[in-house]
C-alpha cells in the first residue's frame, strides 16, 4: 500500500466579524479571547466583564494562556499579548491555547480579538490558523484500524486582524504538514523509489516539470561522492530529483531548494550501535523541508522560478560498503579521503551542489539533518545557518525571527580548511575527531558551491525534534524550516 499525503484538513474560516454585543455561542465551542498584556482593563468594557473578571481573579497573573469553563458549556482560552511580539512568541501561545480546546473535540473556535496593535492582531490571527492545523494533522499510522476523524470544523474570527494573511499561514501550514508526514514514515514505507514516485506524482498534480538522475546517469556524470554512499544498496533506487516550479511570465535564473534526503541510515562501514539506529527512518528530513518549502511557494503562487532538488538514498552495510581512507572523485573533480563512513549527508550533497551550480541558480538554500555538534551547540530550539555571504548573517537571523523559526549562524572562515588536508586526496570528509563538525562539514560543502552563487547550508539536526512540540507544532516532530525557506527565498527574491 503506497501512502498518500491527505493535505490539509478542510476548515472554514469566518473573519471581520463584528465583537459580538453577548456572549452567546453554541454549546460546546471553544472561544479565544485575545487580550493586550498592557490593558488587560480592557475586558471590563466588554458584555461579558462579569462572568469573565470572577473566573479570571482565580489565577495567577502570570498564568498565560488561562483556561475557563462558561456558564453555556463554552471552553474559554483567554491569551494576553504583549504589544512588541515575536512571531515564534505568538505561535507559542496559538498552540498552547487551541491545543486543549481541540482536545475537548469542539467543532467550532471562535477568536475574539480586543487588540488595539493591528500587528500583533494579524499575529495572532495568522498564528491561530497555523496552529490549528498542525494540530489537526494526524502523522501517519500503519493499522487496520479507521483513524478518528478530527472534530474541528470550522474558525470564526471577531475583531480586526491587522495585515493576517491567512493565504500564507495555510500554504506553510500545508508544507510543514508535508514535511512532518514524510519523515514519520517508516523506512520501508519511504525507501529513495517510493520517495521519488510521491515526489513525481506531486509534481504532476502541481505542474512541476521533473527529471530523475538514476543511478547510471550518475555514473556517467561521475558523481563518485554520492555512488560512494549508495554503493551497497541492494536496489538501485537512488538518484537525484530535480523539480522546477515556473510561473508564467517570469523570467531569470531560479532559486534553488536543496534537501539531504537518506531514507535510512545504518553508518555504512562505520556501523551505528546501540540505539543510535532508531529513527534513522527521519535523515531525509532535509529533503521533506525542502520539498514541504517547494510546495509551499507553489501554494502562494511566487512569482519567480524555482528549483527544488532532493538527494535520494540509504546508506547500507555490505560487501561493496566504501571503507575509512578510500579516495573517491567528486561530480566535479574533487577527491576526498573518507572518514567516517556515517558522514554520509556531506557526499550525497555534495554531487547534489556541484550539479545544481552547474545551473548556476540566483541562490541556494539547502537542508539537512547533519550533525550532533550543531545540537551541542544550540540545543533542540533552533537551527545552526552557515553561510558564504557574510552580509547575509545578520539578515538570516531576522528572517527566522519574522517567520517564527529560528536560526543562528556559525562562522564561515577557510582558515578551518587546513584541518582538513589530506595527505593522499584534496581534502578529508571530515575531521578524524574534535569539536565544530557543523562548521567542518559545511566548509567541504562550500567546496562544491560555485562562489558567485550565495548560499545558505542550514543544519537541522538540532531542530528537527523538540520534546512537547515547539512554536505552533504540537508534535515532538517539527519539520522545522518551511517558513523559514519561504521567508528567506521572498528576501533573496526581493534583492
Amino acid at each position: 500500500m503506497k501512502p498518500e499525503f491527505p493535505g490539509l484538513s478542510p476548515l472554514s474560516i469566518q473573519k471581520d466579524q463584528p465583537i459580538p454585543a453577548a456572549w452567546d455561542f453554541k454549546p460546546g465551542s471553544g472561544v479565544v479571547l485575545l487580550v493586550p498584556d498592557a490593558d488587560r482593563k480592557v475586558i471590563d468594557n466588554t458584555p461579558w466583564s462579569d462572568a469573565l473578571g470572577e473566573r479570571l481573579s482565580a489565577h495567577p497573573k502570570t498564568a498565560n494562556p488561562v483556561f475557563l469553563s462558561m456558564p453555556g458549556g463554552e471552553r474559554a482560552a483567554v491569551v494576553f499579548v504583549a504589544d512588541q511580539l515575536q512571531t515564534f512568541k505568538a505561535l507559542t501561545l496559538a498552540r498552547k491555547a487551541i491545543g486543549p480546546l481541540i482536545a475537548d473535540r469542539v467543532e467550532e473556535i471562535n477568536v475574539l480579538c480586543l487588540l488595539d496593535n493591528e500587528v500583533a492582531a494579524g499575529e495572532m490571527a495568522e498564528a491561530f490558523l497555523a496552529a490549528a492545523h498542525a494540530a489537526l494533522f494526524q502523522l501517519p499510522k500503519i493499522t487496520g484500524k479507521a483513524s478518528e476523524p478530527n472534530s474541528l470544523k470550522a474558525m470564526s474570527y471577531f475583531g480586526g486582524l491587522g495585515n493576517a494573511d491567512f493565504e500564507y499561514a495555510e500554504a506553510t501550514a500545508e508544507g510543514n504538514n508535508l514535511a512532518r508526514w514524510l519523515t514519520h514514515l517508516p523506512g520501508n514505507y519511504l525507501t529513495p523509489g517510493i520517495y521519488r514516485e510521491l515526489a513525481e506524482s506531486l509534481a504532476r498534480q502541481e505542474g512541476w516539470t521533473s527529471e530523475f538522475y538514476d543511478r547510471d546517469k550518475l555514473e556517467e556524470l561521475g558523481a563518485g561522492a554520492f555512488l560512494s554512499v549508495v554503493e551497497a544498496s541492494p536496489v538501485r533506487d537512488a538518484g537525484i530529483l530535480h523539480l522546477q516550479y515556473r510561473p508564467a511570465g517570469a523570467e531569470g535564473k531560479p532559486l534553488a531548494l536543496v534537501g539531504k534526503g537518506i531514507c535510512f541510515d545504518t553508518g555504512g562501514s562505520n556501523l551505528k550501535v546501540g540505539g543510535s539506529m532508531l529513527g534513522m527512518h527521519g535523515d531525509m528530513q532535509g529533503s521533506a523541508v525542502a520539498l514541504g518549502a517547494f510546495l509551499a511557494i507553489t501554494r502562494l503562487k511566487f512569482d519567480q522560478p524555482v528549483d527544488c532538488w532532493l538527494a535520494l538514498a540509504e546508506n547500507h552495510i555490505g560487501s561493496r560498503a566504501v571503507k575509512c581512507n578510500d579516495v573517491i572523485t567528486a561530480l566535479d573533480g574533487t577527491t576526498i579521503e573518507l572518514i567516517n563512513t556515517d558522514a554520509e549527508g556531506r557526499m550525497v550533497l555534495a554531487d547534489t551542489l556541484a550539479l545544481v551550480s552547474r545551473g548556476k541558480p540566483r541562490a541556494i538554500i539547502d537542508y539537512a539533518t547533519l550533525t550532533g555538534a550543531v545540537v551541542a551547540a544550540l540545543g533542540q530550539r533552533m537551527a545552526g545557518a552557515i553561510t558564504n555571504r557574510r552580509e547575509w548573517v545578520e539578515p538570516l537571523i531576522q528572517a527566522g525571527e519574522r517567520c517564527g523559526e529560528r536560526v543562528w549562524p556559525f562562522p564561515y572562515e577557510d582558515d578551518y580548511d587546513e584541518d582538513l588536508q589530506s595527505q593522499v586526496a584534496d581534502t578529508l570528509q571530515c575531521r578524524t575527531k574534535g569539536p565544530g563538525d557543523h562548521i567542518y562539514a559545511a566548509r567541504l560543502l562550500g567546496r562544491f558551491v560555485d562562489k558567485e552563487i550565495g548560499w545558505v547550508h542550514v543544519d537541522m539536526a538540532s531542530s528537527g525534534t523538540h520534546p512537547g512540540g515547539l512554536a505552533q507544532i504540537p508534535t515532538d516532530l517539527q519539520g522545522f524550516g518551511v517558513r523559514f525557506g519561504v521567508e528567506w527565498l521572498k528576501k533573496v527574491a526581493d534583492e
